[in-house]
């Protein structure tokens, strides 16, 4: 097999490299709970405010989120998620629903999502064409990036 510098070609590597930073979906879920404002976001992130600052740029910048002024003396301001944002929300749920699992040891839940339904949210990954829920055996994967397979790059 040759020897590649490079990594494989992957989305969820370039996902990671916008939203994988510590804070980055914490700042995400604080914004899609409707707490958008700095020092709501301080607060319930714990993150320091300059590297706090650094993220909210990075998802303004990338369009995951937009930044909108609610003060004018002093100049404030509150962050809402794009639509490429709120995307990304299925993600939170499904992660919050995987630590719920299986790092609650004491089966409590610090938060309870509620559906429109009136239960408690459990998030289902399905398939978009049809509609069945998506299980590990039933995926194959098939690498579009020139020169890789799925066990690595392509011999020479």
């Amino acid at each position: 097999m040759a020897a590649t510098k490079d990594p494989r070609p992957c989305s969820i590597a370039d996902t990671l490299a916008l939203v994988g930073e510590k804070y980055s979906l914490l700042v995400l879920r604080e914004v899609c709970l409707g707490n958008g404002r700095f020092d709501q976001l301080v607060r319930n992130i714990g993150a320091p405010r300059d590297v706090l600052a650094a993220r909210l740029r990075r998802l303004v910048d990338a369009g995951v989120l937009t930044r909108r002024p609610y003060s004018e003396r002093p100049q404030r301001f509150e962050y809402r998620p794009t639509r490429a944002g709120l995307e990304l929300e299925p993600v939170l749920l499904t992660l919050m629903a995987w630590g719920d699992r299986h790092l609650r040891a004491d089966g409590e839940r610090p938060m309870v999502l509620e559906h429109s339904c009136g239960r408690a949210l459990v998030p289902v990954v399905t398939c978009g064409c049809c509609g069945e829920p998506v299980r590990h055996e039933d995926l194959t994967a098939r690498p579009q990036a020139p020169g890789w397979t799925v066990a690595g790059p392509e011999a020479a």
